[in-house]
């Protein structure tokens, strides 16, 4: 069985004749077979030539006709145009088309209005459905591709039933963006309403709900000579101011921004935070939660336990900087000591663990080198583990997650503590109806204080030299992003 494909502009009346002819034929042959698609006049250019490009054709005009042997399959084979068309149905069907010049031009103009009135439909059929706008910034990383499959499930955000997913990259080019959206469509999830892709910022978050920024020039090392690192730390604020302006003027006034990567977080979400003036501060957060779980693991070899037996570690101070890993309200279950129980008994881990020594040094030297352990071994980023901590805050902020569960995040820190305005600092926190609270029934002593004094310091400072180097570089006329509108 043979079936054709006649493709044409909506009002052109060529497209009109071969449409007639192919409806002829089709009540005249049992085993004819044709597809139509009317496309809009200002679409057909871009369409044909995507089109051509997929199939290695060469063709200008409108309509396009080509034959698919639906027995054999393979690709399609290209007929032509029109007057192909036409010859091809006389030589092989005997059949030849005498269509008056007023019914073409009358069939013409029927198909634009059945095609504007189905657009129409569609979009009216859209606007009745109130997607949930989801946004991910570095969408080509592999935490996105990991992370997409599980964000777009109920259990992730509890009562949505239609998402819209935006990805953008401004790295990434056109035919690497349109791969990536045909593979999250083919993963065909329920909740998946739409799927954009953009490598500009002309639609940034615009309606977003969540915003995932997973962009941080990872890719380029810390080492270097001092020019190559004041670029880095240049392109890194114009991004993000860039990125705070616009979902100050785009998003849900309700938002929840997380940012998460290797380098730069808790400057990249301050950043944020101050370019969005009229979003409330506490709508942005940073991940710690992957350093928690890299804790965990370190406490569980040491203990001969697994890393998921391990609770309660908390992480205060700079994400990607120095911080400390607080073990206060650790607890262990199914440890194999002196005291054992059954699954749900639990003890404290710092009881268990005497060595102290170990516990000040090389316990918090592993959990700042476990990434990179990792990440040496596998020769590729610690995507995994980041997946997850992206989850595990999501989960805890859009109250899919038990209210107990206690969770480290970086958050603008004015007044906590004692600590300066301008600094995002990791603290343990509790969400609870879409908001975070901080614990004050931990304790923070002096010595604590003082070490969170110093990452403090070390926030300010680094925010203080990106500040000078951004204006310094602006004064030399070096720009990278400009703004949209």
């Amino acid at each position: 069985m043979a079936k054709f494909v006649l493709a044409g502009k909506a009002d052109c009346p060529k497209y009109a004749k071969a449409e007639l002819l192919a409806d002829e034929l089709q009540h005249s042959l049992p085993n004819f077979r044709v597809h139509k698609i009317s496309i809009l006049p200002d679409k057909w250019k871009e369409w044909l030539e995507s089109t051509c490009k997929t199939n290695g054709w060469k063709h200008e005009d409108s309509p396009v006709v080509w034959r698919e042997l639906v027995d054999q399959g393979g690709k399609g084979s290209l007929l032509g145009g029109l007057s192909d068309f036409v010859k091809h149905c006389q030589d092989y069907y005997g059949i030849t088309s005498d269509v008056p010049t007023d019914l073409m031009l009358r069939v013409a103009a029927e198909n634009l209005e059945t095609k504007m009135s189905l657009i129409t439909d569609e979009q009216h059929r859209l606007s009745l459905v109130q997607p949930f706008h989801i946004w991910i910034t570095g969408a080509l990383s592999l935490t996105c591709q990991m992370l997409i499959p599980h964000l777009l499930s109920v259990e992730v955000f509890p009562g949505i039933t239609a998402i819209n997913l935006h990805l953008l990259d401004l790295e990434g080019t056109k035919e690497e963006m349109q791969e990536l959206q045909m593979d999250v469509e083919d993963l065909a999830l329920s909740t998946l309403h739409q799927v954009t892709v953009h490598t500009g910022l002309e639609q940034a978050f615009q309606d977003a709900n969540v915003i995932l920024l997973l962009d941080d020039f990872s890719a380029q090392t810390e080492d270097g000579s001092d020019g190559e690192k004041q670029r880095r730390a240049k392109a890194t604020s114009d991004r993000y101011r860039e990125y705070g302006q616009l979902v100050d003027e785009r998003a849900s006034r309700q938002v929840k921004v997380i940012v998460s990567g290797e380098l730069s977080v808790n400057l990249r979400c301050l950043l944020l935070a101050e370019n969005a003036c009229s979003i409330h501060g506490g709508q942005f957060v940073a991940t710690a939660t992957q350093l928690e779980d890299e804790a965990r693991a370190v406490i569980a070899k040491e203990m001969r336990v697994r890393p998921s037996d391990v609770t309660d570690v908390f992480v205060w101070g700079n994400i990607s900087g120095a911080f400390f890993t607080d073990l206060q309200r650790a607890k262990v279950f199914n440890y194999r000591g002196a005291v054992t129980g059954p699954p749900s008994f639990s003890q404290p881990v710092l009881e268990l663990l005497h060595d102290r020594k170990w516990l000040e040094t090389d316990f918090q030297q592993q959990v700042h080198c476990h990434r990179i352990a990792v990440a040496s071994k596998s020769s590729r980023p610690a995507a995994v583990s980041a997946t997850n901590g992206i989850l595990r805050v999501l989960k805890a902020w859009c109250g899919a997650s038990g209210p107990d569960e206690i969770l480290s995040v970086g958050v603008l820190c004015s007044g906590l503590y004692g600590l300066p305005d301008g600094v995002v600092l990791s603290v343990p926190v509790r969400f609870t109806d879409g908001k975070w609270s901080v614990l004050f029934d931990v304790a923070v002593d002096d010595k604590l204080k003082e070490k969170l004094e110093l990452y403090a310091n070390e926030l300010l400072v680094e925010t203080s030299m990106t500040k000078t180097v951004t204006k310094n570089l602006y004064c030399t006329g070096s720009t990278s992003f400009k703004r949209h509108k």
